[in-house]
């Protein structure tokens, strides 16, 4: 038996977008929040590697190595993106922006 090839076909793929996600760390979706289409990319852990990001849901730290996902408006710069907790993304339409926590406040 033939090993099996993981080599991607010469000729480019239709879905190249996918492609480039893929090799980004995840999969990229379209999603509409606050009457905007957003780019959302989940990057899996081992694809997190390096740098902590602060998310902007909850104010915490993302540290490195721990997956997470990249959001930012549809027709925005490379400036435009943040890193949310999966958990922060799903409940964006949940939390208030009238509460938030300085950068020094104690965590309870």
């Amino acid at each position: 038996m033939s090993p099996r090839r993981n080599r991607p076909k010469a000729g480019g793929s239709p879905n190249s977008s996918q492609d480039e996600g893929r090799r980004y760390g995840g999969f990229e979706s379209t999603e509409s929040w606050q009457g905007e289409d957003w780019s959302v990319r989940h990057v899996a852990g081992a694809s997190a590697a390096g740098k902590t990001y602060r998310c902007p849901g909850c104010d915490q730290l993302i540290p490195s190595g721990v997956a997470h996902v990249v959001a930012w408006p549809q027709y925005a710069g490379v400036d435009d993106r943040r890193h949310w907790h999966k958990a922060c993304w799903n409940a964006k339409d949940r939390r208030t922006t009238k509460a938030q926590r300085s950068r020094n406040a104690p965590r309870y």
